[in-house]
């Protein structure tokens, strides 16, 4: 049976390119990924910080040399955050640039007059998410065997979509259900409720984002659509009783996953077993 769920959001990058380049890579990422562009690495550096990037794309031909501390700063401090050194024309300048990009920390190149280089930008940039998705996804799931595949489709989809949809309303939209349809299939099944699911997975979100050292815990607030960082940390005091800076320095990812299974999983096993939240839709 297929169930049709509105489609998360597209992977994002920050670049920073000469003028023709740019028309070049947004036509290369026309239906696989969007591009925020920006003049330089600072200023690519804030969008960073203010919001969700799947990548980072730096022109050779583009970046001054006292930008390069720059570029060092935004590979130590983010890390989860791949960037590529974009080539699209050999000098002189373009191979010293980019020794400089290597001493910086940056591994991944592009050389786009090479043949299959766009398809090789592609694969790198447009393929997301989903990372971090991912590495929420994977231990989650495992913990679900016997899930049906409409209850898996639910967890996933709240997974992807945890960060930008902070309420059930928003979330039961997404998936064509009416919210209170939603809510009551979960207490019918004997099983917390959507809301508690989805500030915890949005929490798990945040120990992800937390891994990053360049994101403050205001950055954090805001990446999840907090109002504000107070919101956040009054989020936190009422789920875990702790403070932002606690939560960041006792539940780094892997422990926040580990708390998450031990407590919205393992006990409901058998019921996630013979749930069907999308039955009917």
């Amino acid at each position: 049976m297929a169930y049709a769920v509105e489609s998360e959001r597209s992977p994002t990058v920050a670049a920073v390119l000469l003028p023709g380049e740019r028309l070049r890579v947004d036509a290369a990422g026309n239906g696989c990924f969007a591009v925020v562009h920006r003049d330089s690495i600072p200023d690519a550096l804030r969008v960073v910080r203010e919001r969700a990037v799947d990548a980072v794309i730096l022109s050779v031909h583009r970046c001054a040399p006292e930008q390069v501390a720059s570029i060092g700063h935004l590979v130590r401090d983010f890390p989860g955050i791949p960037t590529v050194a974009l080539i699209s024309q050999h000098d002189a300048d373009a191979t010293d640039m980019l020794l400089r990009f290597g001493a910086s920390g940056v591994r991944q190149v592009v050389d786009v007059t090479a043949p299959g280089g766009w398809h090789r930008l592609r694969q790198l940039v447009g393929e997301p998410a989903t990372r971090s998705v991912a590495r929420i996804q994977l231990p989650l799931l495992q913990a679900l065997p016997d899930a049906p595949p409409d209850a898996r489709l639910l967890l996933e989809v709240m997974i992807r979509l945890a960060p930008v949809t902070p309420t059930v309303r928003r979330l039961a939209l997404r998936l064509h259900v009416r919210p209170s349809t939603l809510m009551s299939r979960f207490a019918r099944a004997g099983l917390p409720s959507p809301k508690n699911y989805l500030a915890a997975v949005r929490l798990l979100h945040a120990a992800l984002l937390f891994e990053e050292p360049g994101l403050s815990i205001a950055d954090v607030a805001y990446r999840l659509e907090y109002s504000s960082p107070q919101s956040f940390g009054r989020h936190l005091r009422s789920m875990l009783g702790i403070t932002s800076g606690e939560f960041r320095r006792r539940f780094p990812f892997p422990a926040a996953v580990e708390r998450f299974v031990e407590l919205m999983l393992a006990p409901y096993r058998e019921a996630w077993g013979l749930f069907h939240p999308l039955a009917g839709r």
